[in-house]
């Protein structure tokens, strides 16, 4: 076991744990942080993704060992009350189904939007083609990316 310091979701956060452990079970199973998800555990449904430094990142296959001193945002981390553009727009466009792939569609989505401010259907497409949604909500999500960057752009809350 070893002692791990980093940022998470603002605050300064240190767990006990063996340095190969995935970031995934920190967060789930010790820290209690539960709407990040366990999809496939090989990092190729996107259900686990997190910022890690502001990039998107599957929490799955990260060992938390690589993450001293880093800054680690979760979905719970995005916004206190749901106003992120991309969570006001999800809500908006009605996206999820089952919503289990919901928080790392999100995670990838918000990441995007912080790069490329009015992302065209070709960036919104090669941003999101590494999560995989068994809803085939696509054409939502989507439409949720075009309406985040406008209300991005114009400042608009919930």
């Amino acid at each position: 076991m070893a002692a791990i310091t980093f940022s998470l979701n603002g605050s300064k956060q240190t767990v006990q744990a063996q340095p190969d452990m995935p970031l995934l079970w920190v967060l789930r199973d010790t820290l209690q942080l539960t709407g990040t998800k366990y999809g496939c555990g090989i990092a190729l449904c996107g259900a686990c993704t997190v910022h890690v430094d502001g990039h998107p990142t599957r929490s799955c296959v990260t060992p938390v060992g690589t993450l001293a001193g880093k800054s680690v945002i979760t979905i719970e981390g995005l916004s206190k009350d749901l106003t992120h553009p991309v969570q006001q727009a999800w809500i908006e466009e009605d996206v999820p189904q089952c919503g289990y792939c919901q928080s790392g569609q999100i995670m990838s989505a918000a990441s995007l939007l912080e790069k490329t401010s009015h992302p065209t259907d070709a960036d919104i497409d090669e941003a999101m083609r590494g999560n995989i949604c068994r809803c085939g909500t696509y054409s939502q999500i989507r439409r949720a990316m075009h309406r985040a960057a406008e209300i991005k752009s114009k400042g608009v809350s919930a």
